[in-house]
């Protein structure tokens, strides 16, 4: 009898399966099962039973709710958000929500919060929206995932509020303020006309057209991502308690500043070597002397090929240099091999055997002559006379480029036009560098300098006469035979990447690239198409492209180590050149610690590892898997320190004695 106040309910709604617990002796079992069978069917189908009350609920509600499929075609919506939209009843049902007009993208929109609701968490913020008499409203908005039966996302439940701004509290102010000031103007003596009525008169009238243009410029969509988080935190400081609203108040000061994704770095006073590299390559080079000049390169720009005659196929290419070529694909490729066999003319040979393949003529629908003719003229523009900045650099991020490009992760994220982009912007990346860094430039005034506005001065540079030397003739144009849309959209990809190059914005890259990409995947719960489709929005393959090259460009610590000394060996160089010319012109030193007199080379390149390489590499390894690479780093660093700890400043140690 102690059952049956528990069976009674179950017994009610025709469960027949609980004749059996009267003749079952077992007290647990059948608790157990009463257990299972009240949290599972019986609420069920007391929930279905609700279903009625639950409609009548919404029906009546005063927000706004939206209810959409998988495949975001509206299913429901309920008469505050047909009042709210301006919509007739069941004019909505069997939408897609593209079809609504909207002031937002919704595409864009969804795009946006993917991330969140793809997982099955809730989305919540704020967005203008586009009622269907054309009227802008601003909506605070959440978004609810619903899983369904195999644990996948069914439904999606949108809760809408109207922003207080389009309360009737705040037009019923507007209207008292506004009968206020009539009364007041009421009160003046009719007939005194003088100079501050006119300028009364004229101020309202200037207030009427600053609120009119405000108004216009709120119900324009231009608001930007972060301006939508400083609103969505805002809002919810209202409602938070103190602690919490004072730490918001932090974070929102945080976001307000202009550089959001760039750290700030502060220097160290036992490490100078870290200071001044980091220091210098950071910097901006906004300290100029109006008196010094600095004409760009040491040679003019070359538009032809210079000896020796390059192959006209791959084919006629000579054994030692097509041996030294063969294992391109590898990261271990020995590219001052391939230097010394080619007389330093490495990228043309290089990139003929990478462009080939990946296909890239096909692409291009170029001819093969086209292409070499190309290769010539972009590497007659590199200065071999560069320690570092030449054209064996630009063939090692070529080598590098290409064989990220191999790894499965990028091959099934990118598309094609992106690989052809991602080649063509390693080729050209450093096309005429003057072996002297940005911030050298601007400091010495040079034209370049004042061309750009002192802003990412080189790297507009490389890809701008990239440009100029391929568009300029027939003979070298690679791009003549395609269509002006697709054309466009390799040209901006080939730009991007090559300004991502620029230190100046390193950190803000491998934020952004941390932030958006790698954390994202981090999330077990992530199904793999939800992750591919997370990866190949145009955003985010933007975001892999520029690590991808910004990784290419300074893999040097990631060589195979007798690879990593040379080329150590080499951008010190270049350095001490550039610190030996700004002493002898009076210039800014924007890198004292690359004197050639006091320098210690293995503290330099292990303060380039630690500030710059090992996050980067990190996060780049974590995302398509370097093992091979990640080892190098390791023993590289640990060389470095090793040198470091015995006091010396040189590339090696000092031979041993027999």
């Amino acid at each position: 009898m102690c059952f049956m106040p528990v069976l009674l309910p179950p017994l009610l709604l025709g469960n027949n399966d609980y004749k059996r617990f009267t003749e079952n002796p077992s007290i647990t079992a059948c608790y157990n099962e009463l257990l299972q069978l009240e949290f599972g069917e019986v609420r069920s189908q007391l929930k279905l039973r609700a279903c009625n009350s639950v409609f009548t609920a919404l029906e009546k509600s005063q927000e706004a709710v939206e209810i959409t499929s998988e495949s975001h075609i509206i299913q429901y919506v309920n008469p505050a958000f047909e009042r709210t939209m301006g919509y007739q009843s069941g004019e909505l049902i069997g939408k897609e929500l593209g079809e609504v007009p909207i002031n937002e993208k919704k595409a864009d929109l969804l795009d946006t919060i993917n991330s969140c609701i793809r997982i099955g968490k809730e989305w919540q913020g704020v967005y203008y929206s586009k009622k269907k008499n054309g009227d802008n409203v601003q909506q605070n908005v959440k978004i609810i995932p619903v899983v369904g039966q195999g644990g996948k996302i069914r439904h999606y439940v949108s809760i809408i509020r109207v922003c207080n701004g389009n309360s009737e509290t705040e037009k019923t102010h507007e209207r008292v303020a506004s009968d206020s000031q009539t009364d007041s103007q009421t009160n003046r003596r009719k007939s005194s006309v003088d100079i501050r009525c006119v300028s009364s008169r004229t101020n309202e009238a200037s207030t009427q057209r600053r609120h009119s243009s405000l108004a216009r410029i709120h119900s324009m969509n231009i608001e930007a991502p972060i301006t939508k988080v400083i609103n969505i935190i805002s809002a919810a400081q209202e409602s938070t308690p103190m602690p919490v609203t004072e730490a918001l108040d932090r974070v929102l000061e945080i976001l307000r500043t202009t550089e959001l994704y760039s750290p700030q770095f502060r220097a160290r006073d036992d490490d100078p070597h870290a200071t001044a590299l980091v220091g210098g390559l950071l910097s901006d080079g906004l300290r100029k002397l109006p008196k010094s000049e600095y004409v760009l390169g040491t040679k003019t720009v070359q538009q032809g090929p210079s000896s020796p005659v390059a192959p006209t196929s791959l084919q006629e290419v000579p054994s030692r240099i097509a041996q030294a070529v063969e294992d391109e694909a590898l990261w271990d490729f020995d590219i001052f091999e391939l230097e010394a066999v080619t007389y330093n003319r490495p990228l043309i040979y290089l990139a003929l055997k990478t462009y080939a393949r990946f296909r890239i003529c096909e692409y291009l629908n170029c001819s093969e002559t086209t292409l070499r003719a190309w290769l010539e003229v972009i590497e007659a523009n590199y200065h071999s006379d560069n320690p570092y900045h030449n054209s064996t650099h630009a063939a090692d991020v070529l080598q590098a480029t290409a064989y990220f490009l191999s790894r499965e992760r990028i091959k099934e994220v990118l598309e094609p036009v992106d690989e052809v982009a991602a080649l063509i912007a390693a080729t050209i990346h450093d096309v005429d560098h003057p072996g002297r860094t940005n911030a050298f430039l601007c400091n010495s005034g040079s034209k370049l300098a004042i061309l750009y506005n002192d802003i990412a001065v080189l790297e507009s540079h490389h890809a701008a006469l990239a440009f100029q030397l391929t568009v300029g003739n027939d003979k070298y144009n690679i791009f003549k035979n395609m269509e002006r849309s697709q054309y466009r959209v390799l040209r901006q990809g080939i730009v991007d990447m090559v300004l991502a190059t620029e230190m100046t914005k390193h950190f803000e890259h491998v934020n952004r690239f941390v932030t958006s990409v790698t954390k994202p995947l981090e999330n077990e719960e992530l199904e793999t198409e939800a992750s591919s489709a997370l990866l190949r929005t145009p955003e985010n393959r933007t975001l892999i492209k520029r690590m991808m090259i910004k990784c290419a460009d300074v893999s040097n610590p990631c060589r195979a180590l007798e690879l990593c000394i040379e080329w150590a060996a080499r951008i010190s160089e270049e350095y001490f050149s550039q610190t030996d010319e700004e002493k002898q012109r009076n210039l800014p030193v924007v890198m004292p610690a690359f004197d050639r007199s006091t320098c210690s080379i293995p503290k330099a390149q292990l303060s380039f590892m630690d500030y710059f390489i090992t996050e980067m590499f990190d996060a780049w390894d974590a995302f398509i898997g370097l093992p091979e690479l990640m080892q190098h780093l390791d023993n590289n660093f640990k060389y470095w320190k090793g040198l470091d700890d015995m006091k010396l400043r040189s590339l090696r140690p000092p031979p041993e004695n027999p």
